[in-house]
């Protein structure tokens, strides 16, 4: 009988929870998605996650032998295996690799999500050979995971990389974090919609088209459209993004002398009208010495898979 050797990557979410079965490849063979019900212990989505398991494993055409199991989650801290104060989850601290204990016999690495999509862009996408890079997420916020001579950065408590929370513009806008000027509050897609609101509050703006569409629905999507379309305000927009973007990464090339800095999630998606600005400012503001040696690229790991893939990465980055 022919086993194939797979990881079991998880990734933990405030609304659903993402579970696959992949090879050193990335070739998934089997992935499940289940609600998180955030209000409810940690225990409790375990327990559906690991019948999830059970059922992926006993229903498939092929035979599997589980290396490990790799967990992606928000505040995920890899040297305790425990998920604290996670946004969105009910959990205050669990540790999780102990739930997991219970459960399975295989070993268990979680880290935070940032960090686990950086290892899956190592192992499976655009930072393969790489051994100096950064992976910027841009989602609602933004993440980040730092390698630097082939390791993740994780810091003396765990929490190391947090580029989003740097701040780059001193009593700046609130960040959902609490503090003033934090990146995030920028370059992320909430950022970029809140820029959209300021300039549409300016008079020569008030009869932009963007202006008509209700302030809860208006979103990174819709700015994109408009700004494809050519719309004035999210040209602008996009340009002043691509300006904080570019100023807070010129800060992080100083401090790291990256190969790259990789741009994966929903407003990175943007390609161009996102990387163009963003580039230009980080040659404008980077150190003298730097000029000209930091690539910016998107990500190669597909969306829908992306998560799946970090987690499972874990695992194959560490035997």
């Amino acid at each position: 009988m022919k086993f194939i050797e797979v990881a079991l990557g998880i990734d933990i979410g405030g609304t659903n929870t993402d579970v696959g079965l992949v090879d050193a490849f990335g070739c998934i063979y089997d992935k499940r998605n289940i609600p998180t019900n955030s209000c409810e212990p940690a225990d409790a989505l375990f327990d559906r996650l690991f019948g999830a398991y059970r059922e992926m494993v006993a229903g498939g055409e092929h035979h599997y032998r589980l290396i490990g199991i790799g967990i992606g989650a928000p505040n995920g801290n890899y040297y305790r295996g425990t998920v604290e104060h996670p946004p969105n989850l009910s959990w205050d601290v669990v540790n999780v690799v102990d739930i997991v204990k219970r459960h399975m016999k295989e070993p268990c690495i979680l880290t935070n999500d940032a960090n686990a999509a950086a290892l899956g862009e190592m192992v499976f996408g655009a930072a393969r050979g790489m051994k100096d890079f950064v992976e910027i997420t841009l989602g609602t916020g933004l993440g980040s995971g730092i390698v630097v001579n082939g390791q993740l950065v994780y810091g003396h408590d765990g929490f190391a990389g947090e580029i989003g929370h740097t701040v780059v513009e001193p009593m700046g806008r609130r960040c959902a974090c609490g503090k003033l000027g934090c990146l995030e509050a920028y370059a992320s897609a909430t950022g970029i919609v809140n820029t959209v609101k300021g300039l549409l509050r300016l008079e020569s703006n008030r009869t932009n088209p963007l202006g008509e569409i209700p302030s809860v629905s208006l979103s990174s999507k819709l700015i994109y459209d408009a700004a494809r379309a050519g719309n004035p305000v999210a040209l602008e927009a996009f340009e002043f993004t691509g300006r904080m973007l570019g100023e807070g990464m010129a800060n992080t090339v100083a401090h790291l002398n990256p190969e790259a800095i990789i741009f994966f999630g929903g407003l990175a998606l943007a390609g161009d009208l996102l990387f163009k600005p963003t580039a230009r400012h980080l040659e404008k503001n980077v150190f003298t010495v730097y000029k000209g040696k930091t690539k910016l690229l998107p990500s190669q790991l597909p969306e829908r898979d992306a998560a799946v893939l970090g987690a499972s990465a874990l695992v194959f980055s560490s035997v």
